[in-house]
Order: C-alpha cells, then sequence, then structure tokens
C-alpha cells in the first residue's frame, strides 16, 4: 500500500507540474492554446534564454523569440521545465549548450553562482558564454509583463491608448505654445533688423560659409538639368591631398534637381555620388532592425535582396577562421561585401549610431559635409545602424498594436540591438573588428552594453568607441519645469499620460501628412523649445531636412526610462547610482583641494629635504602618494563601470551642451575612476551644442577629420595591410594602446604636482581637509 501511495504521489506530482510548466509557458507565450491556428502553430514559451542576467528573452516552440520578461517569471519558467525534464529525463541534454559542446546552466536556469559568474566574466571565456554579474538593479527597473491577447488585456491596451491620445495631445500642445511663446522675441528681433534695413542671417557665425554653399549648389542643381551629371569634390578643401575620393575615386550624382525633402538616406545619397542598400538584421529578442549600408555604385555592387534579409537571432556566428575570429584573410568563406575589393584595397568597417528620436539619416542631411558621406568618401565602409521601431516597427511575432511590442528601453537597445548590428557587420564584410561612431543615445546604448555588468564581450568586437556628445550624465537641462513634471509623476500616470505603445505616435502621423518644409520648420521650434538648442552654427538652408529623419517611434518605456521618476532623471547617471555620484562629487572636491593645497606648498620648496627616507612617518609623504595621491588610480576603480575588455574610446564633447554634461565624464577618466579604458583622443568644442557635433557647418573641421584619423590609427596591423589607406590617414600611424601607455590626443585634464617636488605631508593636508569640513555652510 505503501509502495501504492508513493506512486500516486509520484504520478500526482508530475501532473502537477505539467500543469504548472503548461500555464507558465501560456502565460509567456504569443497566444493561448486556444487562439493559436495552423498557420501560426504553436506559440507556446519553451525556454527562457538569458542574454545577461537581466534580460531573459522567451523562445517558443514554432522557434520564434518574444521580447524579454521579468526574472522571476523567466525563472519560473526554466525551474518548472528543468523540473519536468528531470522527472521525465534523469539525464537530459540543456538545450544551452556553449560552442563547445559543455552544458551552460548559466543560460538556461538561475542567475550564476559565484564561482560560475567569475568563470564566465573571464577575458578568456568564450564570447556566448561570458554572462556578466548582475548589480545595476537600481538603474534599470524590470519592464511590464504582459501576457497574450485576451479580452482584458486588450480592454487594458485600449483604455490605455484613449487616455494618452488626449493626454500626450495635450501635453504636445502645451510643448507647441511654449515653443510658441519664446518665439515671439525672436521674430520680434528679426522684424526690428529688417526695418532697419540689415540682414539678421548676417549675424550667424558662419554666414559667409553659408552663403557660398548656397550659390554652389544652385550651380549644381543648373549643372545638372543641363548635364545630368557632374564630379562630385569636397568643397571644405581645395587640397589634393585631402579631398575625397582617395584610391582614385570618382562619385558621379544619380540624384540632382532641387531637393525633394524626403525621408530617404538612398536619394541623398546619390546626390553626392553614393548610394545606399537596405539590410534586415533580427535582434536575440525578435525584433527587426534596419541597417542602411553605404556605397560607390562605381566599384561595389549591391548584394542581392534575398541575402539582405534577417539572417536569425544568433549574433557572431559567422564563419570563423583558424585563429578564432572572422577576417578577409580567409576569402574561402562566403562575406559578400569582402569579395568585391582585392586585399589591399579593402574598406574598413564603421558603424554609426544616431541618438533619441532620430535614425541614422541623422548623419546624411549635410551633403557632402555629413558625417557619414565623408567618411564614405574618404575610403571607409560606412554603415548606419538603426535601434528597434524606428521608422517601420517590425517583430517576428508581434504586432505594433501588442503592448509586449513596446515593453523596451535603453538597455535592451544596449545589449540586444548593438550586438546585433555589429554581428551583421563584420558577418558581411568580414572584418574582425568595427569601428563605432556614436552620437547622443548612441554613445548611452554602447557605453551600457560595454559595462561589466551588461554585455562587455562585444568589446572586442570594436576596434574604437567614437562617442560624439556623450550622454552619460544629465546635464542642467534636466531641471526644466516639463522635464522635472515627468520626473514626479508615478509610472502608472506616465502610462496613463504616454501610454503603453509608441511615445506620441501623433508626431510620426503628422510626418506622414505635413509638408516637408512645414514638418522641418515645426520639429526645430519643438525641439529647439525642449532641448534649448539653436541653429546658430547649422547651415539653415539645409535645416528642414535634418528633421525628415526625425522623430521615430520610439517605446513610452523608453522614454520613461529617460525621464520617468526611476531612472536616469533621478539617478543623473546611465550607469552609476545617485549615491555613487554623490560619493565621487564628494572626492573630487577633496581632490581639488588638495591638489590646490600640494601647488601652494611647491611655492615654498622645490627640492626634498636630503634625510627623507619612505618610512618617516612624520613626513607622511610616501604613504600619502600611495594612498590619496589623485595620480593613484588603485582606489579610483571600485566602481569602474569597465573592465579589460572595453575597447579604446575617443570623446567630442560639446562645450555649451546643456543636455548632457560631457565634461563630467572626462573627468571621470582623468580621476582613474576607469583604469582599464585607453582614451585615444578627447576633445571640448566650447561653442558647440548637443547637435553641432554632426551638424555644425564646420563639424567636419572640428569633428569629422579627427574621427577620420582616430578610426585608422586604431585599426590593427592586419586589417591595414588588408584595406586602402583613407584620403589624409596617409601619415597617420597605428596605435596599439594599453591602459598605462594610451596616449590621449587633444587635451589632457588636470596636471597634478609631483610628490618629488613638494614638501608637504599627509598629517597637514588631513588637518587642512578636517577645518574645511568643519566650517558652517
Amino acid at each position: 500500500m505503501a509502495a501504492i501511495s508513493a506512486i500516486k504521489s509520484k504520478t500526482n506530482d508530475k501532473a502537477q507540474s505539467a500543469v504548472d510548466f503548461a500555464n507558465q509557458a501560456e502565460q509567456l507565450g504569443q497566444y493561448t492554446a486556444s487562439q493559436e491556428t495552423n498557420e501560426t502553430g504553436s506559440t507556446q514559451a519553451v525556454e527562457a534564454r538569458f542574454i545577461t542576467p537581466h534580460d531573459p528573452v522567451i523562445q517558443t516552440a514554432n522557434g520564434g523569440r518574444l521580447p524579454t520578461v521579468p526574472i522571476e517569471e523567466a525563472l519560473k519558467l526554466n525551474q518548472l521545465r528543468d523540473s519536468l525534464e528531470e522527472e521525465n529525463q534523469p539525464k537530459k541534454v540543456d538545450s544551452a549548450q556553449s560552442p563547445e559542446g559543455k552544458v551552460n546552466h548559466d543560460q538556461h536556469g538561475a542567475r550564476p553562482s559565484q564561482e560560475s559568474s567569475t568563470r564566465l566574466t573571464d577575458p578568456s571565456a568564450p564570447l556566448r558564454e561570458a554572462v556578466p554579474p548582475s548589480r545595476t538593479n537600481p538603474l534599470f527597473p524590470p519592464l511590464p509583463l504582459y501576457g497574450p491577447p485576451s479580452p482584458l488585456r486588450n480592454l487594458q491596451a485600449l483604455s490605455f491608448r484613449i487616455s494618452s491620445f488626449f493626454l500626450s495631445l495635450l501635453f504636445l500642445y502645451i510643448i507647441i505654445l511654449g515653443a510658441a511663446f519664446t518665439s515671439i522675441p525672436l521674430a520680434f528681433r528679426w522684424l526690428w533688423m529688417r526695418l532697419t534695413f540689415r540682414n539678421p542671417a548676417a549675424t550667424r557665425p558662419f554666414y559667409q560659409e553659408e552663403q557660398r554653399r548656397a550659390k554652389r549648389r544652385k550651380e549644381e542643381q543648373r549643372n545638372w538639368k543641363r548635364h545630368h551629371k557632374r564630379p562630385s569634390r569636397s568643397p571644405l578643401s581645395d587640397d589634393k591631398e585631402d579631398s575625397f575620393g582617395g584610391q582614385g575615386e570618382d562619385f558621379i550624382p544619380l540624384e540632382g534637381g532641387r531637393d525633394r525633402l524626403v525621408c530617404d538616406v538612398g536619394y541623398y545619397a546619390r546626390r553626392v555620388g553614393l548610394d545606399c542598400e537596405e539590410f534586415a538584421v533580427q535582434a536575440e529578442d525578435g525584433f527587426i532592425l534596419e541597417l542602411w549600408h553605404l556605397y560607390n555604385p562605381r566599384d561595389y555592387k549591391p548584394v542581392p535582396e534575398p541575402d539582405r534579409e534577417a539572417h536569425g537571432p544568433e549574433v557572431f556566428s559567422s564563419p570563423q577562421n583558424p585563429s578564432g575570429t572572422p577576417g578577409p584573410h580567409f576569402p574561402e568563406f562566403h562575406f559578400p561585401n569582402a569579395q568585391q575589393y582585392p586585399d589591399g584595397q579593402k574598406k574598413y568597417p564603421v558603424l554609426l549610431m544616431h541618438g533619441l528620436l532620430q535614425s541614422g539619416g541623422a548623419f546624411c542631411a549635410s551633403d557632402d559635409e555629413s558625417l557619414a558621406f565623408y567618411l564614405a568618401k574618404s575610403g571607409y565602409d560606412v554603415w548606419l545602424g538603426n535601434n528597434r521601431c524606428g521608422f517601420n516597427p517590425r517583430h517576428t511575432l508581434l504586432q505594433p498594436k501588442d503592448p509586449r511590442m513596446w515593453a523596451w528601453n535603453i538597455r535592451q537597445m544596449g545589449v540586444l540591438d548593438l550586438p546585433a548590428l555589429v554581428s551583421r557587420v563584420l558577418s558581411e564584410t568580414g572584418f574582425s573588428k568595427v569601428a563605432l561612431v556614436a552620437h547622443s543615445q548612441g554613445t548611452t546604448q554602447a557605453m551600457v552594453a560595454l559595462a561589466k555588468e551588461q554585455r562587455p564581450d562585444i568589446g572586442s568586437k570594436i576596434s574604437v568607441f567614437c562617442a560624439l556628445a556623450p550622454a552619460a550624465y544629465a546635464g542642467p537641462l534636466i531641471g526644466k519645469a516639463y522635464f522635472k513634471f515627468m520626473r514626479i509623476i508615478s509610472p502608472g500616470v506616465f502610462r496613463a499620460i504616454f501610454g503603453i505603445h509608441s511615445f506620441i505616435p501623433f508626431m510620426m502621423d503628422m510626418h506622414k501628412i505635413l509638408p516637408g518644409r512645414l514638418y522641418g520648420y515645426l520639429g526645430y521650434r519643438v525641439f529647439s523649445f525642449l532641448f534649448s538648442w539653436s541653429d546658430a552654427r547649422w547651415e539653415r538652408a539645409l535645416r528642414d531636412r535634418m528633421f525628415q529623419f526625425s522623430p521615430v517611434y520610439v517605446s513610452a518605456e523608453s522614454m520613461r526610462w529617460w525621464l520617468g521618476r526611476d531612472c536616469f532623471a533621478k539617478q543623473k547617471c546611465i550607469l552609476a547610482t545617485r549615491e555613487e555620484g554623490m560619493v565621487e562629487d564628494e572626492e573630487d572636491k577633496e581632490e581639488e583641494e588638495m591638489e590646490k593645497f600640494y601647488a601652494e606648498g611647491a611655492q615654498h620648496s622645490t627640492e626634498l629635504p636630503a634625510n627623507r627616507t619612505e618610512a618617516n612617518e612624520n613626513d607622511g609623504l610616501a604613504k600619502a602618494s600611495r594612498r590619496s595621491w589623485p595620480d593613484n588610480g588603485k582606489d579610483r576603480g571600485r566602481f569602474a563601470w569597465y573592465d579589460e575588455r572595453a575597447p579604446p574610446m575617443a570623446f567630442w564633447v560639446a562645450g555649451s551642451d546643456d543636455l548632457v554634461d560631457g565634461r563630467r565624464l572626462l573627468r571621470r577618466f582623468h580621476r582613474k575612476r576607469e583604469p582599464h579604458v585607453q582614451v585615444v583622443h578627447e576633445k571640448i568644442i566650447e561653442s558647440y551644442e548637443h547637435l553641432d557635433v554632426i551638424w555644425a557647418v564646420d563639424s567636419i573641421e572640428q569633428v569629422g577629420k579627427e574621427v577620420k584619423e582616430v578610426i585608422w590609427m586604431t585599426v590593427s596591423n592586419d586589417d591595414r595591410e588588408m584595406c586602402r589607406i583613407p584620403s589624409g590617414c596617409e601619415e597617420v600611424k597605428s596605435q596599439t594602446c594599453t591602459s598605462e601607455t594610451a596616449e590621449v590626443t587633444q587635451s589632457k585634464g588636470p596636471q597634478f604636482p609631483s610628490p618629488a617636488h613638494i614638501e608637504l605631508s599627509k598629517p597637514k593636508w588631513n588637518e587642512r581637509l578636517k577645518q574645511r569640513r568643519e566650517q558652517p555652510e
């Protein structure tokens, strides 16, 4: 009887486990069992695959992928599955195996243990096994969970759609009124200058250059009508050495005449003698991303359309050469783009990532002076990445009306979108690394992805990370009234106002309806009011074109991450909590006092006393230099975001940028808080605002040429032998950097006095510090 009872109990347990797993699989699946058809097949969840410890994506029975779900729900699914499989098969083969055939339980079950976490974060670990430990939960709160379609869920989604339609329009109406109100003084100023027979445009800093370019553009329009073709040359320099078209290339336009103001990168590429092909890229959670490739139609044959479709959700799975990395050195493998150029004439790949509410077209709005066109004509293989949804929201399983398609924020853009785009560029070109150039939010997603707690393995796939207007710390603009409003409302109220789908989709509807010039004007006025920048340094004749590529569809959740009460707006940083920031501020303040104190002491004594020894406790200088001297980075890195897998980095900071605080990010590197990061270039452009780094009239002179040289400087010698030299980079030498020997070009940050020339002691410094702290506020 006891044996029978045990068998019944075991049978009941197995039945209950099966029921629990079926319920969880249905809750996390695409459809319920009753909603599935022969066309859909089984859409039940079968496994949660942990891309990072924070990002479990759902794999369905029909082989599809669904976006990330809360960690607790993912763990529950995997644990129920493991329990069920153990009961049915004592010896099972885990589907989440590493390429070497070893079972990787960390991707299939609970979070990695301390032992496995240490193993998996080892730099020598295989790329797909590198799962970092979890630490930054306060910066990335869990996303909402939306189950399969049901009457209740559909009613909930509909209620949010209705409330957000009216409330978000009201919010947008208030912003438009604010923009109109602040434009009144500008209108009166313009009218007054006209009445006094002065030209308002003549006060612009690049008025003469704008006039010259406008004259050249009219000339080109006449030539196009007359001949329908012309050689495209560099307008920035008459120097043959620095002209476009290195290696004897010519660029013959395929489009011309008056600008039609369209949202089409290919159209503007053809106007300058280039062309564009579009690739579809599947992220690991099923989103379909757009990747645009610029090329010269005279020396490159576009990839057939079927080969430009999405390959699948796995990343970095292209054929590998004997050394373990793909590359053009092994032509027996299929690298379509690489095979079109002979050895020594290949073009090094560059991936450009856009900013918030923008697309890759932001790098293509200024004719030959556009950063993307400039790099392409200089001899690089330029790829324009676009984040999820963009102009055309697509997913392998979900439709835009499904709220699960919009449950993502900056971390998913970093750890899922960026690796997918990098992987596709490498698989198409055959190189082992790509140069990454990013602006604004593009820098944020890259810095998030490269962090040691997120997905640092992609650092080995990036030769250099060039950050333009890097968005790591919040600027003073976050204190504006409309941003404060978003920060004080609860997540529920935020979703009631802005919905659980796209953020103010009415803007995209207006993009389709309004004429290009009117839409460009309104777009500039609204965003200028919101973000406090102006077009003073842009070519005003092209301003309407610049706004044809923005805004794009973004999720309300991603905007809540930027502006809501829990994340960036509260922490003022993308990878550090507010408390850590306060600690850094206090340390910086102490170091500034320390620097000043030592500098004052150096004026009184310029050499050490003869009887000084390292063990002299009264002197204390040697001990102070080891423990608290600012140049000693040993303790500075305790809150480091990156480890030794981070690629070399370069920064171009807009000095008049109120949206983000680039100076504070540079200070982080100056103060040795990132001991593993190799900063190979940095520059602060004092007069620049946030968008000037890509749109200013002189952006190629200030930014573009340096980006071109920094990319070539960090290309490996093996890849240099395979590639043509970009024009203007003939004298640029290869620089292999280490954290100890990295040479920083441009400004080098604060310089501290040498301990060998200062007669001061740590006790005296501690006494001064104590007095400062005891002073009343």
